[in-house]
């Protein structure tokens, strides 16, 4: 028969287990989305940046088209990026 003590020091044990599984899957969720975030800002930033700079000084009264055509055109660019075909011989290689 068990006691209380080493029943009370088992349920502790398996909580903190669980406690501890949860907090891992935490962390492999926010190393996914970091992994995913870097991906698109590599892929997307320069079109990021622009469309910000130019609402930026939208908001600021100034006239923003500048920034904003610069983003049309980096999207045209990645755009073109995207549509190139690429096999596993080009991973060692430029990939741009």
């Amino acid at each position: 028969m068990a006691t209380l003590t080493t029943v009370k020091f088992h349920r502790i044990k398996t909580a903190l287990r669980q406690r501890g599984q949860g907090m891992s899957e935490y962390i492999i969720i926010v190393a996914l989305v970091a992994v995913v975030s870097i991906g698109v800002f590599s892929s997307f930033g320069k079109v990021i940046r622009e469309q910000v700079a130019g609402m930026a000084a939208e908001l600021a009264g100034k006239d923003g088209t500048s920034a904003i055509s610069e983003a049309a055109t980096a999207a045209e660019a990645a755009k073109t990026a995207a549509d190139k075909k690429r096999t596993m011989g080009d991973y060692a290689g430029n990939n741009n």
